[in-house]
């Protein structure tokens, strides 16, 4: 039986058979992941019908708020500042600080591990790989400058949310009717998705086909905010050079592009610690995800169970004390979403 105590066993190294089964536990998890996602989806839009054309009462699922992170951003600042835990989008918050956790325990886990777009972004490269034979590789004068790109969204909403607004102005937009119906809002974008809005899409799907992760690596400020945060992780890539072979199967295999067969510890942003190289590595204890500097591997289903365990332990405290549901009536949706045309309803609204 594996139990918790097993976590950062020193039994987990890379001579056992978890190591070359890391691939398979981790699409355990992203489809465990995918099905909460889809089932929500679907959920979230029978209650959207609810409202449109009544019929049999259906609660709205919260968790669709966790695409809602710029808006999450704003009530972690808010709560923090003010002590109130908004009840407008609650589940968002929740669900963006389980994110960030994860990050600061085990790394870029969420894009790898648990993001429906890392999934689908994971499998265009590698379908792309199998119609190509490879993917294209950007050089590092375009490649660096490209990465950055994410970094300076992230910074926008950063300075934006973080620098230039107060108490009052977190607290406007937050119970703003434009915030209050955020979610339906991302609903309708997708399903009266205009040309060119369309068109963008099918742009990233072509080119993550040929680049690997294009829209991960180079665009999304979710995976820069992970980035940063996993910087300040204990656990890391770790390489031992006595017993490597320099073979290069890691730097190889790696949806990063991170060079491994170079690296003592892999501090890279890009890392995610999906365990690719270390399933590909051919040598015993040679390359694992290591606590510190000490050889006690983190397996692949101790990141498995960390990863779950995280996300279960805030959503069911948040169910637990409250913080789960949102406090907007079906009335008020139903009301708000008559006139969700309206100017009021914009960002710019009122």
């Amino acid at each position: 039986m594996y139990g918790i105590k097993d976590l950062f066993s020193e039994k987990a190294a890379t001579e056992s058979p978890d190591a070359r089964l890391s691939p398979k536990i981790r699409l355990g998890v992203q489809l465990f992941f995918l099905v909460i996602t889809l089932f929500t989806a679907w959920r979230f839009i029978r209650f959207i019908r609810f409202l449109q054309e009544g019929g049999p009462a259906v609660s709205r699922p919260p968790g669709v708020e966790a695409f809602l992170p710029i808006s999450s951003l704003m009530s972690l600042k808010y709560w923090i500042l003010s002590g109130d835990f908004n009840t407008i989008h609650p589940a968002g918050l929740v669900l963006f600080m389980a994110f960030v956790l994860m990050a600061l325990v085990l790394k870029r886990t969420f894009c790898s591990w648990v993001c429906p777009v890392g999934l689908l972004s994971e499998y265009l490269w590698k379908g792309g790989r199998g119609i190509f034979s490879k993917n294209l590789k950007l050089p590092r004068w375009l490649d660096y400058p490209l990465r950055s790109l994410k970094y300076l969204l992230l910074l926008f909403f950063a300075w934006g949310i973080l620098v230039e607004m107060n108490v009052i102005d977190l607290r406007n937009f937050i119970y703003s009717p434009y915030n209050r119906v955020a979610d339906i809002k991302m609903l309708l974008f997708f399903a009266h998705i205009s040309a060119f809005s369309l068109g963008v899409i099918i742009v990233l799907a072509l080119l993550s086909l040929v680049i690997k992760n294009f829209w991960c690596r180079y665009l999304c400020p979710y995976g820069a905010l992970t980035g940063f945060v996993g910087l300040f992780s204990p656990v890391k890539i770790t390489r031992n050079p006595d017993t490597c072979t320099d073979c290069r199967m890691c730097t190889e295999a790696c949806p990063a592009n991170i060079e491994v067969h170079k690296k003592i510890r892999v501090r890279s942003d890009e890392c995610t610690a999906c365990l690719t190289c270390t399933s590909v590595c051919p040598e015993p204890d040679t390359l694992s995800l290591n606590l510190y500097k000490q050889r006690k591997p983190v397996s692949a289903r101790s990141v498995a169970v960390l990863v779950i365990l995280i996300f279960l332990l805030f959503v069911g405290t948040a169910r637990l004390t409250g913080h789960w549901q949102n406090k907007i009536s079906a009335d008020e949706y139903r009301y708000r979403l008559e006139h969700i045309d309206e100017p009021v309803y914009q960002h710019t609204g009122e």
